[in-house]
């Protein structure tokens, strides 16, 4: 069972032509980690057929909150925790920017490769705003929300993203969704 869904109480606008508006909030950061939370949200909003549209809200109205941890916070890339914002559910989502707190061969790696680093930081963004949108963990290894439970080599699952890209530009344009990911998209009713 999902854990909430911003979109539930929604359901019926859906049917709709017409995009339905998801307020957000980025917290302040950097200009290169806003635009790599700014394409996360870019990418769903692709993935979803513009079925929604993420508009920019003030932090105490946003259903979908996108914060930035790090400096001194122990453990994780991010987390998702349920926010209730005037009687709706919504969400507030948290991305560690802080590489050394992931591991000496992940710190490592991203100290040399500043596309590795904002690959983690993208794909962290792109996997919290799933949990936002309700969309549930799995098992599966090429999805974007797959666990970290689970096992794997953690670092090849951000390289093998990062060998896709060029430039930072490209990440922009470079979706990280599988066919499990927009299989599980479709569930919630956005194509």
């Amino acid at each position: 069972m999902r854990l909430w869904l911003v979109l539930a109480l929604l359901a019926p606008s859906l049917a709709r032509a017409e995009p339905h508006p998801i307020p957000i909030y980025l917290a302040p950061a950097e200009a290169n980690d806003l635009a790599l939370a700014r394409s996360a949200f870019d990418s769903w909003q692709r993935a979803a057929g513009d079925a929604l549209r993420f508009v920019p809200a003030p932090e105490k109205s946003a259903l979908l909150r996108l914060y930035w941890v790090g400096h001194g916070r122990a453990g994780g890339f991010g987390e998702m925790k349920p926010i209730e914002v005037n009687g709706r559910s919504g969400a507030a989502v948290f991305v560690n920017t802080e590489m050394e707190l992931l591991g000496p061969e992940i710190s490592g790696r991203a100290r040399t490769d500043r596309l590795y680093r904002d690959s983690i930081v993208y794909l962290t963004c792109v996997h919290e705003i799933g949990h936002g949108l309700g969309v549930e963990h799995t098992a599966e290894y090429a999805d974007i929300m797959y666990s970290f439970q689970y096992g794997g080599d953690i670092p090849a699952y951000f390289a093998r993203y990062r060998q896709r890209l060029q430039s930072r530009a490209d990440i922009a344009r470079t979706d990280a969704f599988s066919d499990g990911d927009l299989a599980q998209l479709r569930t919630l009713h956005f194509r």
